[in-house]
This record gives structure tokens, sequence and C-alpha cells, in this order.
């Protein structure tokens, strides 16, 4: 069988992809308007990419390939500001957040493109279930062996991915009393969670001929890990954060990731082995369950903290790799996140004062349009 090709990629360049809710300006429910939308943003020059999703309800947006954060949120602007004035046009709304508050799965439409009717018809009402919302980063890896080494050692770090960006604390109209509520959904897909413990290139070849000579799988897309290794773009792809309620924490989030990556290159802090993994179910739990509240166990080193003290300390490591890359402004961003709180918290406070879900996903709207005032990152 051919062998799965590493893309050559400059090493940590960063691309963002982003999955947004189209809403009805009625009733800030869901609703069917991706095909209108892509017609009507085919017409248009705009920066990026703008493509259909699993549903009529949603759309996804993408950069192109940066180094650095300030042209990344810039891009990621400019997206926005194209995508709103399209969706405004068709008196359609748009909106970040990990889930929808009070959509009903059963409500939605597949899109009519063949990997979309491909997946519904292998994971039948999973796949209108898919309907959450996440953010993709993906960073340049110069090998397939630096891709896989990232592989695991980010993934110590999930938990404070998950925790930063949690932001689907509603789903089917209750609180599900979890921050993210977005991966329990995606849980249920086979091939989800953890990447197995491979550590060469030559070795996930391997490990994939295996899978794919029994007929389980059939191409990377096939596998739902929390992060995983992109060869075709030479990049790993993180994917546990809820998509944020702004462009401008989503900028931040992913130069996190970067400034994360560097440091691991750069000073391999901790070794990594299958043991590593022995709190990541627990871990990841936590995270989802508790957002920054949520415990972190490491067992090489025998602690116990908060994620919001792991994030932290981390953060005070990576400050030399911030300047280096030019990131300052997004650290300040997540150590903004810490005093705060994630979007999750925002959300509850939000719901608290008016009590209802429509008005909620109705500010949410409003804080994705207004998101570089009140990020406060102009």
């Amino acid at each position: 069988m051919a062998e799965l090709v590493f893309a050559k990629s400059a090493a940590l360049t960063m691309g963002v992809e982003l999955e947004l809710q189209l809403l009805n300006a009625r009733d800030c429910d869901l609703t069917r308007a991706a095909s209108d939308l892509l017609s009507q943003v085919a017409k248009r020059s705009h920066p990026g990419e703008i493509k259909p999703e699993i549903t009529e309800s949603m759309i996804e947006v993408s950069t192109g390939i940066h180094t650095r954060f300030a042209p990344l949120r810039a891009e990621l602007r400019g997206i926005r500001d194209t995508l709103l004035e399209v969706a405004a046009q068709l008196n359609v709304g748009v909106a970040g957040g990990g889930a929808h508050p009070f959509q009903h799965w059963s409500d939605r439409r597949i899109m009519d493109a063949p990997r979309m009717q491909h997946v519904s018809q292998l994971y039948g009402y999973l796949a209108k279930q898919f309907t959450v919302f996440g953010q993709h980063v993906h960073l340049g890896c110069a090998s397939g062996d630096d891709a896989l080494y990232l592989v695991h050692a980010i993934s110590r770090y999930i938990p404070h991915l998950i925790a930063l960006s949690a932001a689907s604390p509603y789903y089917q109209g209750v609180d599900t009393a979890f921050d993210s509520s977005r991966l329990n959904a995606i849980s249920a897909f086979p091939h989800s969670g953890r990447a197995p413990f491979v550590q060469t290139w030559d070795g996930f070849n391997a490990f994939f001929d295996k899978l794919r000579g029994a007929g389980i799988v059939e191409s990377m897309k096939d596998f739902y890990w929390d992060i995983r290794p992109k060869p075709e773009y030479g990049t790993v792809e993180i994917r546990v954060f809820d998509t944020p309620l702004t462009v401008e924490r989503a900028a931040a989030l992913a130069a996190y990731a970067q400034a994360l990556a560097r440091w691991l290159l750069v000073e391999r802090p901790h070794p990594i082995s299958e043991d590593a993994y022995l709190a990541y179910s627990y871990n990841r739990f936590q995270a989802c369950r508790f957002g920054l509240e949520g415990e972190f166990i490491d067992p090489a080193a025998g602690s116990r903290r908060s994620i919001a003290d792991e994030v932290l300390m981390t953060l005070g490591a990576l400050a030399v790799h911030a300047r280096e890359l030019e990131s300052e402004v997004a650290l300040r961003e997540i150590e903004g996140i810490l005093r705060c709180g994630n979007d999750a918290r925002w959300m509850r406070e939000q719901h608290a004062v008016s009590g209802s879900l429509p008005d909620l996903v109705w500010r949410q709207a409003e804080r994705l349009r207004d998101g570089a005032r009140r990020a406060g990152l102009q």
C-alpha cells in the first residue's frame, strides 16, 4: 500500500480553522443557511477560506499559513467581517461557542456534499449530533518524527487547551454542568480520544497500513483524535478547542499553542512515554467538566493542582518563547482568561442575568461582531 508521505512544512507555522453557528435572526435557533451563504460568499474576494461543514447550520472558516500572531489575528478579523456582512444581507446571525445552547439535533440537515453524505451514512444519527463547533489549530513540523513528538508532548497540555477555550456549558436546552460539553459528542465516534504511542513516522505508517489493510480506516480523516498528525499539510492538528466567542481569542489560543510547541521542541522539558498517558483521561475529563477549576494530576512529578495553576506555571516557561514569536499580547489574553474566566463562565453569567437561552445566543452573536472592542486588543 502507498505510504503516508509527510509534506515539507516550516516548523512552528500556524493556521486556524473555526466552525461557526448560523442563526435564525428571529428566534436565535440554528438555521439552514450554509448553502445560501456560501453561494453569496463565492461572489466576493475575501481572505482565507469559507467552507461547508457537516450540516447546513454550520460554516467553517480557515486562515492561511502564518508565523506570527498579529497577522493571524488580522486575517481572522477580515474573514469574520466578510462573513458577517454577507450573513446580514441574508438576515442570518453568526456566533461562536462550542455548542448551540438549545437547538435539537434531529432538526439538522446534512450538507449535500460527498464527504458529508458518507459520514451521515456511516455514523447515522451521530452525524447530526456532530453539529458542534470547534477550533482546530495546525502547527507546522519539519518532519513526521517531529510531528509525532509534538502529538505526545502536547498531549500533557490538552487539559489546558480544553479549559481555556471551553464555551459549551449549555446543550439541548439545559446546563450540562460541563464547561465543555462539545467533546462528549465527539467521544461517541470511533478513533476519538488520544493517538497511539508511536514515535517514528515509519512506525506510524506501519500502524496505519494495518488499520487500512483491515478495512478499519480509509484515510487520516477517519481519526477523530484530540491531536493528530496531518501529513498532507506537514502539521499536527490540535482539535480540542471549543470555538471561542471572538476571533481575537481564537488567535490568542493558537499563539499559545505555537509558543507551547516551541518550548517543547527546544527545551524538551518532559520525557514522553506511554506512562505520560496514565492520567490523560482523568485530566481531560476534569477540564471538560470543571474548566480551569478542574484538577490536574502529574503522575511523573507526583503532583496535583488546579488546571488554572498549571496554566499559570506554563505561562512562565513560555515567556521567552513568546518574545521570540512576537506573541506577548496573545499570552496576556491567556492571562486574562485566568483572571476573568473562560467563555463558559461568561455564558453562564449572561444567562443568569436574563434567564433566556435565546437572549444568550444573541449576546454570543454580538460578542463575535464586537470582539475587537470587547477584547481590548485593538
